[in-house]
């Protein structure tokens, strides 16, 4: 058995047994571990600031790295709440009792070993253990070259809680080189489901090498379609949230689509954006409304720009908006701003994302504002789970068949 396998086994066993913990222990884990974070503080700070020191402060990563004492307070929060949250565990999904008299229960049991790869994400530790932990089961991390001094620091945390508790240390397993993501992406017979997080590039290559079953996540290609009948305040407000709110997510927003009849508009609708310093890659019909943006390109739809940075684009109806989410969009989030109910209508039943929004900026595909508490990742497929992931969608279910000596005809 190599060293990686005998990692494996080890977060194999303490799934087995986190699934035996009673939901009253894990929170109070979760609710000490959120009041170690403040008391640790310094610790975290100083080893995130190692890492923030090897990347330019003008990455789009680099607001994903970096931690201050706000955010290391909002991620207690979220351990705090994922510990108020009811277990998804034993929850009975559906039951029966069949004319032969065999008792049937569909209930809800944990998947045991779960793996996450993501990227310069530190808060992702804390988020998949705090859900891994409440839902049953081990979690194997793997973060990126960029972020590793602050996941030693944080996955030390969490251990020490552990051992305070008499839980598994490897109910968290961090990996830490680049050859163990191809193991972990093999390893079947210890691994039941892989979680990447992350840019495109990462989420092909797990497509191309796992054999263990994957969830994609993360990717967001956003549009937002400013229709005829938009209300040009509303649309305003909107279009600069899910822009500028926070620009390294994946919900941002990618291209603003805009009906031919609104571009006068584009000054109002962009000039929060511009004085922000966003560039803007306006088609041949926006260009002239818009003093300061460059020309788009072929490149500039379909990307993920993780940077105060948009496309414009001009459609002449709803439809040829559709056909331009339905060619770039990553089936993340989607959003239409419009008084017109029954293009709103057509929108969110046409558009094939996740998340679909009318009114409402993109910014709001999130676990903790969906009321799920922490979330392990943004799905954009359509099996097992879709959107925002937390508790529900990190556990699967088993049959329970109960009978009195009945057999078979």
């Amino acid at each position: 058995m190599t060293d990686l396998q005998h990692i494996f086994s080890l977060a194999r066993e303490a799934g087995r047994q986190l699934g035996g913990v009673r939901s009253a222990d894990t929170d109070r884990l979760l609710l000490d571990l959120a009041d170690a974070i403040a008391q640790e503080a310094d610790v975290l700070l100083s080893a995130n600031a190692e890492d923030l020191s090897r990347m330019s402060s003008d990455d789009p990563r680099y607001d994903r790295l970096r931690l201050t004492r706000e955010r290391l307070a909002e991620i207690a929060d979220g351990l705090r709440h994922v510990a108020a949250l009811p277990s998804p565990l034993g929850r009975t999904l559906k039951e029966a009792v069949l004319p032969n008299g065999l008792h049937i229960q569909r209930v809800s049991v944990p998947f045991g070993v779960i793996g996450i790869i993501f990227e310069a994400r530190p808060n992702v530790c804390f988020d998949c253990f705090a859900l891994c932990l409440k839902a049953g089961s081990a979690c194997i991390l793997k973060g990126g070259s960029d972020a590793a001094a602050s996941c030693e620091a944080i996955a030390a945390l969490i251990r020490s809680q552990l051992v305070r508790h008499g839980l598994p240390e490897a109910a968290i397993t961090l990996l830490t080189t680049r050859e163990s993501t191809a193991e972990l992406l093999r390893a079947r017979e210890y691994v039941d489901l892989i979680i990447p997080r992350g840019s495109r590039r990462l989420i092909d290559f797990v497509r191309e090498n796992a054999r263990v079953p994957f969830i994609e996540t993360g990717a967001g290609v956003v549009h937002c379609y400013v229709d005829a009948d938009a209300d040009l305040q509303k649309a305003t407000a909107i279009v600069t949230n899910a822009k500028a709110r926070r620009v390294s997510v994946c919900n941002a927003l990618d291209c603003l689509i805009i009906h031919r009849q609104r571009l006068k508009d584009l000054p109002q609708l962009c000039g929060p954006l511009l004085e922000k310093g966003t560039v803007v890659e306006a088609d041949e019909a926006s260009l002239p409304f818009l003093p300061g943006a460059v020309p788009a390109t072929e490149a500039s739809f379909g990307t993920e720009f993780l940077a105060l940075r948009m496309a414009v684009k001009t459609v002449d109806n709803l439809d040829e908006a559709l056909r331009h989410i339905q060619t770039f969009g990553s089936g993340h989030s989607e959003s239409i701003v419009t008084e017109n109910e029954a293009t709103a209508r057509r929108f969110l039943a046409e558009v094939d994302a996740a998340c679909v929004y009318h009114n409402a900026p993109t910014s709001f595909t999130d676990g903790a504002q969906f009321g799920l508490g922490a979330e392990i990742g943004i799905s954009t497929q359509k099996l097992h789970a879709r959107g925002p992931m937390a508790l529900e969608e990190i556990t699967t279910y088993k049959w329970i068949v109960r009978g009195n000596g009945q057999t078979r005809p």
